[in-house]
């Protein structure tokens, strides 16, 4: 029995909760999971899972064993990467999930730069906004928006997303320039987001340095409500309404004139970006060079802001 790699199936079986996905994250046949899990446990001469039709959980020995190995093999793997990284650079396959419109317009054009930099590495990205189960799929990382207070995870902040009100020329030639955001409670029509999994509409509130009503959040009739910022721009370059969102998804339509950027003098809080990633795994050179790359491309875009001061996005 090669007992190291028993002990890694062991240990994402218990991960996963299954044998058949345990075998898929680690590209093994699931007969081999199972048949390096039962050589484990008859070595040991101890049951370490619980096997039912619908599940697979530790045994109180198996939960015992599980906290230890995967100790051990977050130093072997560290050990084995620190010896590696001395004399090579990144290599291998990276899986990374981050939402559809963050990795079409902003991460996927700049990534001939990251292949140039690192042309041994493969990236595997999961383009969805959905959540990720990183451990039971195999995910080295994930891109997400937002505070992540999840406890069993690592969130790197890597740089925000400033935010933007625009409208097509044609809206506004119809409904009129608004000059402050009570403007649009009357006489305008919003492009809402709402949140898939819960359908709740996002709120917007936009501050002035000076205005004594500031902050004021945003109210008004709304035609259409998306939950896909592709969507959402192709609403505002219809001329269905005010569309409020991430500078990065309108930048290159404003810049061309197809939109038209609003309350020039009112801001929104910037949305921070972070890398996450489980808390008891080894950050391996490929993730932390996905990292350090995707912080540069925050601080070199003129729709991100990088940690730290804040600048403002280009119109």
């Amino acid at each position: 029995m090669d007992y190291f790699t028993a002990v890694r199936a062991f240990v994402r079986v218990v991960e996963t909760g299954s044998f058949a996905r345990a075998a898929d994250t680690l590209q093994f046949p699931r007969n081999t999971v199972t048949k390096l899990v039962q050589s484990l446990e008859a070595h040991l001469q101890v049951k370490l899972l619980h096997r039912t039709t619908r599940k697979v959980s530790p045994t109180n020995d198996g939960a015992a064993y599980f906290q230890r190995m995967t100790r051990l093999l977050d130093e072997w793997q560290e050990a084995e990467a620190e010896v590696a990284q001395a004399r090579t650079a990144p290599r291998g396959r990276l899986r990374v999930d981050m939402g559809t419109a963050l990795a079409a317009l902003l991460v996927i054009p700049s990534l001939a730069g990251f292949r140039a930099r690192y042309p041994d590495m493969q990236l595997d990205f999961g383009v969805s906004d959905r959540p990720a189960d990183l451990v039971g799929e195999g995910i080295d990382c994930v891109v997400r928006a937002g505070a992540i207070s999840d406890p069993s995870l690592i969130a790197r902040h890597i740089g925000s997303l400033p935010m933007a009100t625009c409208a097509s020329p044609a809206y506004l030639a119809q409904h009129g320039v608004p000059q402050h955001p009570a403007e649009l409670a009357s006489g305008h029509t919003l492009i809402r987001h709402f949140f898939a999994g819960t359908a709740r509409q996002a709120q917007v509130v936009l501050t002035h340095p000076s205005d004594p009503a500031s902050p004021v959040t945003v109210s008004g009739h709304y035609f259409l409500g998306l939950n896909d910022s592709n969507a959402m721009l192709a609403a505002a370059m219809a001329g269905l309404g005010v569309l409020h969102c991430p500078a990065f998804i309108t930048g290159p339509q404003t810049a061309a004139g197809m939109l038209q950027p609003l309350l020039a003098d009112w801001s929104a809080p910037a949305i921070p970006i972070h890398v996450v990633y489980p808390a008891n795994r080894h950050l391996s050179a490929r993730t932390r060079a996905f990292v350090a790359w995707m912080m540069e491309l925050f601080s070199n875009s003129p729709y991100a802001l990088p940690p730290g001061p804040q600048r403002a996005p280009a119109a």
